[in-house]
């Protein structure tokens, strides 16, 4: 089955779908060898991996369909991508979903916040006008090749003008023919349930540890009404503090040991990329 087909029927399933945010080739192979069905390439955690900076649109188009090619070559599960605003104007909406579709993403999503945009959780942040935001839907609907490929539509308005103007926001976008709605950063549990009963429409649910909506699990957002939830930096945050810490003790002592039982040893990283699989294969075209 297409990828795009397989994220589809997820989030079109009765159970909520539980998108682990991944940042690079490893962390995907990491996620789909634990048991996710589907990956979530989000842009703060694509920023921080390939620059080292914050998500404040620094990451260019062709850095962020390059990443996710990189991504989508080594998992056979589905991953919706972070298309931010789409990089600029109608025009570039355009290019941005021939270029996510060409790098096999499994779903993307784009935002109606002015460009440069911010981080969803972040102060500051503001949006275009709806109409606006509508003509980019439509733009990136009528693009896309494979009508499985889900599109989902972001709106920010809740921080600058409340949630009222979100939900019109995401009524509007529906209308429009996105497949999926994203309100970014509600701040109580009832304005979540709210939300889920105003938009007639599978919904995202973001969970950023020290973000601005609470932390729920999967079940209690299931049951506010939302299809998926992502963890978009979870990962990427986790594994900073282990470098931080890893290399903070060679500082200070001269030496790793004492840390091998928070990582992989050579051999069991060795299995974790299958260097076994790419040997063998190697070895079945090798000359007698």
């Amino acid at each position: 089955m297409k990828k795009t087909a397989q994220l589809k029927n997820l989030v079109f399933a009765k159970e909520i779908l539980v998108m682990p945010g991944i940042y690079d080739g490893l962390s995907a192979v990491i996620a789909e060898k634990i048991g996710f069905k589907a990956l979530c390439l989000g842009g703060y955690a694509a920023s921080a991996s390939l620059l080292g900076k914050p998500d404040i649109s620094l990451l260019t188009l062709t850095e962020m369909a390059n990443h996710l090619r990189n991504i989508t070559e080594v998992t056979d599960i589905p991953v919706l991508a972070d298309g931010d605003t789409g990089y600029g104007s109608i025009l570039n909406v355009i290019r941005t979903v021939r270029e996510f579709e060409k790098a096999g993403a499994g779903g993307l999503f784009i935002e109606d916040q002015v460009f440069p945009k911010r981080c969803g959780h972040m102060e500051g942040k503001q949006v275009i006008p709806a109409e606006d935001m509508v003509s980019k839907l439509k733009a990136a609907l009528d693009t896309r090749i494979d009508e499985d490929m889900i599109i989902m539509a972001r709106t920010d308005a809740y921080a600058v003008y409340g949630l009222d103007e979100a939900i019109r926001r995401a009524n509007l976008y529906r209308e429009a023919g996105a497949d999926m709605i994203f309100i970014e950063a509600p701040t109580t549990s009832d304005e979540m349930k709210r939300l889920n009963q105003a938009v007639s429409a599978p919904s995202l649910a973001n969970m950023v540890e020290g973000g601005k909506t609470p932390l729920r699990t999967a079940k209690e957002l299931e049951d506010m009404g939302y299809s998926v939830a992502v963890f978009p930096v979870s990962a990427i945050c986790a594994a900073a503090k282990s470098v931080w810490n890893l290399l903070k003790l060679l500082s200070e002592t001269g030496t790793t040991q004492g840390y091998g039982e928070s990582m992989f040893c050579f051999d069991e990283f060795n299995e974790l990329v299958n260097l076994r699989g790419y040997r063998k294969t190697e070895s079945g075209y090798a000359a007698p």
